[in-house]
C-alpha cells in the first residue's frame, strides 16, 4: 500500500496521495531550506535568522562544524535531500529508509553540536531536522507497507 489520506474532498470521500509525491514534496522543502543554510555560509552580513543569542544561523554556518572536508554541510543536506526525492520518485523503499535513517542520524549529531558544543541554535538546522524525521517516519511506514503487500503478492 503506498498511499497517504491527508485530506478529505467535499462530500466526505478521502483523496489519496501516493507516498513517494509526499516525500517528494518534503525532500524538496529539505533542499530548499538547505540552500538557505547554505547562503548564509557563504554571507558575511547579519542573517535574517539572527534571532538572539540563542539563535544564530549565522554563527552555525561560520562554525569549523558547517564543513566537512571544506564541502559545506548545507551543501550535502541539498545533495542529501535530492538523493531522498529520487528514491522516493523511484518508490526504492528500502534504499529510501536506508538513507533517511542515515540523513537523521547524521542530523541529530549535528543538533548534538548546535546544543553541547555552540550552544546556539539554528533555525534553518531546527526545521530542516523536523522534515528529516518526517521523511524516515514516512519512508519506514512506507517500507513497511511494501513489505507486507510483497508478502500477499501485490508489489
Amino acid at each position: 500500500m503506498e498511499y497517504f489520506r491527508p485530506t478529505t474532498r467535499p462530500g466526505g470521500s478521502a483523496r489519496i496521495v501516493p507516498m513517494r509525491y509526499v516525500i517528494l514534496i518534503l525532500a524538496l522543502a529539505g533542499a530548499a531550506v538547505a540552500a538557505l543554510a547554505l547562503r548564509v555560509h557563504y554571507d558575511t552580513g547579519t542573517e535574517p535568522c539572527s534571532i538572539n543569542e540563542k539563535w544564530d544561523c549565522g554563527i552555525v554556518n561560520h562554525s569549523s562544524y558547517a564543513e566537512i572536508a571544506h564541502v559545506p554541510v548545507a551543501a550535502v543536506g541539498i545533495v542529501g535531500y535530492l538523493v531522498l526525492a529520487g528514491l522516493g520518485l523511484m518508490r526504492r523503499h528500502i534504499l529510501l529508509a536506508v538513507a533517511s535513517v542515515v540523513g537523521l542520524g547524521f542530523a541529530l549529531y549535528l543538533s548534538g553540536i548546535e546544543k553541547n558544543v555552540l550552544q546556539v541554535w539554528c533555525l534553518y538546522c531546527v526545521i530542516s531536522q523536523g522534515i528529516i524525521a518526517l521523511i524516515t517516519l514516512l519512508s519506514l511506514i512506507w517500507l513497511g507497507w511494501a513489505q507486507v503487500a510483497s508478502r500477499r503478492g501485490r508489489v
